[in-house]
């Protein structure tokens, strides 16, 4: 991993994509393990979002690129002879679930989740998401089935709790400077001093939260709380990380900038994470899980890796377009397919054509496509 984000660095700066750039600084310094450095490559990132490396120019100065290369040469350096390893880090079997009160049942589900993967489970509300999550994590247990933590020889409760952090929706309160809750973490820990000092504040930027640092709980937004409880957790390196809704209180940005940062932070050398998240926004959720799962009335109706665990039957795209469902249909007409309306959008299905005919024919015929996707291979589907 470490050889594919010295080649990703260059091309990064080379596309003027910088903010990019030095958050895989920070990634690589990581990795390194070499606390020196990593201070090094939080300053060069505090100086770049203090505007120190801009100027009055649209482009960086020359300090900002040769600052780039040094660090990159001392983390090449440092992770010369390294390599990276895939573990097993769960294996759950038929777990179920049903509550004393109320009519819900999580229905017999089996995951595997392994170091360096994302497995993300979408679904509504309510349909067992989070009782699913508070079963991986040891917060419920399960009526039926069995959860194995392969790296535990003993799983106790105690042990659980230091091997899985659970972050759920809605966060506990903090008290008292933000930045010093963190130190009390990374304390409990067994970062003390200098490691101390520097761990925290290379999460803080790493996280984006410098800024934030001295504020307090009721100073931040909630998608904010949800961040400063993620760099929290991530200093206790945990062997899997189990997020409920973290993208509920983030904006569309933000969302993607923390999906993109948790797929960088399941491939740390330096500590290798495996991640479950829960979400709503299909989408998103799909373009970093290695493994999705769908659940629905608290059974899973969709579980595959890659493309290949998959092939379907028909091609299913969704259009958005200011035209009828009659003119839709009148550019298809060579094309035996089903259309639907759903929630302003358009979804039609075909066994007669791959995504690339359906889309081609629409736009051969003048047809306003405002918006398009195949969602062949997508859980959307299912809705």
């Amino acid at each position: 991993m470490q050889q594919h984000i010295q080649l990703e660095i260059p091309e990064h700066l080379r596309h003027k994509d910088y903010a990019l750039a030095v958050r895989r600084l920070l990634d690589l310094s990581y990795d390194s393990g070499d606390l020196s450095l990593m201070k090094e490559a939080t300053a060069f990132s505090k100086a770049w979002n203090s505007n120190l490396y801009k100027a009055d120019a649209a482009e960086p100065i020359a300090a900002f690129f040769s600052t780039a290369e040094e660090l990159l040469a001392k983390a090449t350096a440092l992770l010369k002879n390294t390599t990276s390893t895939t573990t097993s880090l769960l294996q759950a079997v038929n777990i179920s679930k049903q509550y004393n009160r109320g009519v819900f049942k999580l229905n017999p589900i089996s995951v595997q989740i392994a170091s360096g993967n994302i497995l993300g489970v979408v679904g509504e509300n309510g349909n067992g998401k989070t009782t699913l999550l508070r079963c991986l994590s040891g917060q419920l247990l399960p009526d039926s089935g069995s959860i194995n933590y392969s790296l535990l020889q003993s799983p106790d409760y105690y042990a659980i709790k230091s091997y899985v952090a659970f972050i759920p929706q809605r966060i506990p309160r903090w008290y008292g400077m933000l930045k010093d809750n963190l130190h009390f973490s990374a304390s409990i820990a067994g970062m003390h001093g200098y490691t101390n000092e520097a761990m925290v504040e290379f999460m803080l930027e790493r996280l984006n939260l410098s800024s934030y640092a001295s504020l307090n709980w009721n100073q931040i937004s909630s998608g904010y709380r949800t961040r400063f409880e993620l760099a929290r957790i991530l200093l206790q390196k945990p062997q899997l990380l189990i997020l409920d809704e973290p993208l509920a209180n983030l904006d569309i940005k933000a969302q993607q900038t923390i999906l993109t940062d948790l797929k960088y932070m399941t491939a740390w050398t330096n500590h290798p994470m495996g991640i479950v998240l829960s979400s709503q926004q299909l989408h998103e959720v799909e373009k970093v899980a290695d493994t999705v799962l769908m659940i629905k009335n608290g059974t899973c109706i969709n579980h595959h890796t890659t493309e290949a665990d998959y092939k379907p039957e028909r091609t299913i795209i969704e259009i958005e377009t200011t035209a009828s469902r009659e003119e839709i249909a009148a550019a298809l007409n060579a094309i035996e397919a089903t259309i639907h309306f759903n929630g302003g959008f358009y979804t039609i299905s075909t066994t007669a054509a791959d995504a690339q005919q359906l889309i081609g024919s629409l736009i051969t015929n003048n047809l306003p496509v405002t918006y398009f996707r195949d969602i062949t291979h997508s859980t959307k589907r299912f809705f």
